[in-house]
């Protein structure tokens, strides 16, 4: 049974009820974000509870180090860790001297949470009665802004309801904190400095090993039933915690305010020598403003991200909360306004899987990007890939491989290899693929082949050499080979002739052909830089064509499918739908080498190459493929879902493309996988919004023009949505029969809706 205390609303994640239970999930789900820093719904108010405390900053990582019971040539370091950053948003309340703690409080009710999705801003409301028999009415707000991307504000309220009382807020900062994620228990802070200046306070503290200079900061104000006090605060200090103590005898009915502006600077923005001034600086740009000031931006902010990302949905509130959740985090997670930071697979809601960047940022982010954003945006995702081109080479070299070959890691913070799993940072090669689709999937969209010449040409020539050595030729079956490889199914490790890995292996070495023959009849001045830069000859070249040419992919005559390896017919094929329920998920309640030996699929695997590549293919052998692996398929990657739901939609099954669609959109919400309190799946969030647009919409790049396909689940009344192609701006609305299209702009633009041209000018609204 999924969790299901989520209220449906179109616009807000609604939590009622208190419940200790589910804290650490809703933490999770609450979390907020806004591109530089982020952190999971943490009370401000001390809980002694079970919980998981967690406050992020973009680009910050400590590099762990492995912990495994040997060492391997080759075997990474590290596991680069997403570090818990200092605390900013604690708040400490007494009531006659007795602590607001919701986990020891006699009664709490009326408890209500609430993420507002289209204004960005986090509240919660409840009446506690204290173990001294006070009750008080409790409403806080809080928000990391978009605009002033350093700061979060917080709005904290508290109104005696069974008399006078004297209430005492005490905001602090706190840098003794500690990983939730950790392979050693390091001290991965180390704390410098704390200096306090009247209402204001900061802590300057650096990561061990990596060495990042941060200062934490806070500034407050209080008010009594909205008139401001002039509270000149107590303050106590030690090695790694400053507090502010701000007494106030309040009467019944009265409301007690404190509102506390803090957050991070870090010296990737600022001189590392003048960290406290910059905190300084953008304190009073948030004071200055205000609370309910700095709150109307936020507000205005969002309308702007919601104006281009909206997906509306009618008739089906489950549905429609699930998509704006997911383009909500992912908007918290990654913005585009940084070249230098990524998109993690938990972005700011935990600290599982570490690193900033997975192959799920090229597969399935980059679209969404593109089409919600602009092309400098995507532009930006690949050129973090290509400033990370020189570690790629060194990770491969580390493997044996020569001559400018690259792997680029698994995981990553720097461009260094940081996974501590062999199966995955050895086998799981796959990602290269990933990264060249990239490169492709750009161009398609958005028409600007700029990157190439520019950057991108390097990165395919390391991706292909890296398959030309990867590969071996086979005298049993006169073919090429790849052999000890983990594809995207991670169900199976260590296995040969992964078909999606020699797939997108071949596609590689044959698009990097296509574009070196290219960049050289049209760039030649590029051409002859990167000549000379990778030393490419033609020599090089013949032999890459060869393993091209003549790539194994193994095939079953008899179910005339691809198989996802060598050996999966060997397996015992029970169905999913033979194995117990009582079994699932499989990951979770089976040994490790048992999983290895099933047939079950944890996320598309063939599937996903004909995803990737659907115009190789026919619908009729899509089709084939899609009956024979997904009754496989457990879906217990937050990456298969979507897949399949587009796969589904395309094959004209809505059904099942609509069961798909709210797993992968509520899988969080729903917690299919029964894993949520760890942190949400970030990434795959991305796919929802695919499912939506590639899968339902049908959109696809056909001709050099957007091209549609509409179908709308029966379950809906309509749906819309907007896309970014090549700078114009197209709304597309979906209803039960119907499909219309309207331009931005000035230009129209010629699109094609089932097989058909269809011109749009202008704000003008086009039917088909």
């Amino acid at each position: 049974m999924n969790q299901d205390y989520i209220i449906p609303n179109e616009w807000s994640i609604i939590e009622e009820g208190y419940n200790d239970s589910r804290i650490k999930s809703s933490e999770s789900l609450f979390s907020i974000g806004n591109g530089a820093m982020g952190q999971r719904a943490n009370f401000e108010e001390k809980y002694s509870g079970e919980t998981f405390q967690g406050s992020y900053i973009a680009g910050v990582y400590y590099p762990d180090k492995t912990r495994v019971g040997w060492w391997k040539n080759g075997y990474p370091e590290y596991f680069a860790k997403v570090l818990n950053a200092p605390n900013w948003i604690g708040i400490n309340v007494f009531v006659n001297d007795i602590q607001l703690d919701l986990f020891t409080c006699k009664k709490v009710v009326d408890f209500r949470r609430e993420l507002n999705m289209k204004e960005g801003w986090l509240s919660r409301s409840f009446k506690a009665t204290l173990i001294n028999d006070i009750t008080v009415k409790v409403e806080t707000k809080r928000f990391l802004s978009i605009d002033l991307d350093e700061v979060g504000a917080i709005e904290y309220n508290v109104t005696p309801v069974s008399g006078d009382v004297e209430i005492t807020f005490q905001p602090y900062l706190d840098s003794g904190i500690h990983n939730e994620d950790s392979n050693w228990d390091d001290q991965f802070w180390n704390t410098t400095n704390i200096t306090k200046d009247s209402s204001q306070a900061f802590i300057e503290a650096h990561t061990m090993k990596t060495n990042f200079h941060t200062c934490t900061f806070m500034e407050s104000k209080l008010f009594i039933n909205g008139k401001e006090q002039n509270s000149i605060p107590k303050t106590e200090s030690s090695e790694t915690k400053v507090s502010f103590y701000y007494p106030a005898h309040v009467k019944a009915n009265e409301t007690y305010t404190i509102h506390k502006f803090g957050g991070y600077v870090v010296d990737r923005n600022h001189d590392t020598n003048q960290l406290v001034t910059a905190a300084k600086n953008t304190l009073k740009l948030a004071v200055d403003l205000g609370f309910s000031n700095l709150l109307d931006q936020q507000k205005q902010a969002w309308a702007d991200i919601w104006e281009m990302a909206d997906i509306t949905i009618d008739g089906d509130v489950k549905a429609q909360q699930g998509i704006r959740f997911n383009i909500m985090q992912l908007n918290h997670t990654y913005l585009g306004k940084d070249a230098r930071l990524n998109i993690g697979p938990k972005g700011f809601t935990g600290e599982k899987y570490g690193g900033s960047t997975y192959w799920d940022t090229e597969a399935y982010c980059l679209p969404f990007y593109m089409a919600t954003k602009n092309q400098e945006v995507a532009k930006s995702l690949l050129t973090y890939r290509y400033n990370q081109l020189d570690k790629a080479i060194e990770n491969a070299e580390s493997l044996g491989f020569t001559n400018g070959a690259a792997l680029y890691p698994m995981v990553t913070m720097n461009g260094e290899e940081c996974h501590n799993e062999w199966e995955i940072t050895f086998e799981e090669i796959h990602r290269n693929g990933a990264i060249a689709f990239a490169i492709f999937n750009y161009y398609r969209f958005t028409n600007d082949y700029s990157y190439i010449p520019e950057k991108g040409l390097e990165v395919l020539i390391g991706i292909a050499r890296f398959w030309h050595q990867r590969v071996n030729f086979s005298e049993d079956k006169q073919k090429y080979v790849m052999l000890g490889v983990t594809g995207p199914n991670e169900y199976e490790n260590n296995i040969n002739n992964n078909w999606y890995t020699n797939y997108i292996a071949k596609w590689c070495i044959d698009y990097a052909l296509e574009n070196i023959e290219k960049v050289k009849e049209e760039y030649a001045s590029d051409f002859k830089r990167i000549v000379e830069k990778v030393n490419i000859s033609e020599a090089e070249l013949s032999s890459w064509r060869k393993v091209a040419e003549n790539m194994y992919f193994p095939y079953s005559e008899k179910h005339e499918v691809f198989l996802q390896q060598d050996g999966f017919l060997d397996k015992d094929l029970v169905t999913v739908e033979n194995l117990d329920k009582s079994q699932r998920p499989i990951n979770q309640k089976w040994s490790w080498d048992r999983i290895l030996r099933s047939p079950y699929i944890k996320q598309a695997d063939v599937l996903q190459g004909f995803y990737f590549f659907e115009d190789h293919f026919s619908t009729e052998e899509l089709e084939k493929h899609f009956d024979f692996y997904e009754p496989f398929t457990v879906h217990e990657s937050s990456l298969s879902p979507c897949v399949h739901s587009i796969q589904a939609a395309k094959l004209g099954r809505m059904e099942q493309a609509y069961t798909f669609y709210l797993r992968t959109s509520r899988l969080d919400l729903d917690d299919y996988n029964k894993e949520v309190e760890e942190g949400l799946h970030i990434t795959s969030m991305a796919g929802t919004w695919m499912s939506i647009v590639e899968g339902f919409g049908g959109m696809r790049i056909q001709d050099d023009k957007l091209s549609f396909t509409p179908q709308i689940p029966s379950q809906w009344e309509g749906y819309s949505f907007k896309v970014n192609f090549r700078n114009q701006v197209l709304k597309v609305i979906v209803n039960q029969g119907k499909t219309h299209f309207e331009v931005d702009g000035n230009k129209e633009l010629q699109i094609i809706v089932n097989g058909e041209k269809v011109t749009i000018s202008p704000n003008n609204l086009v039917t088909v």
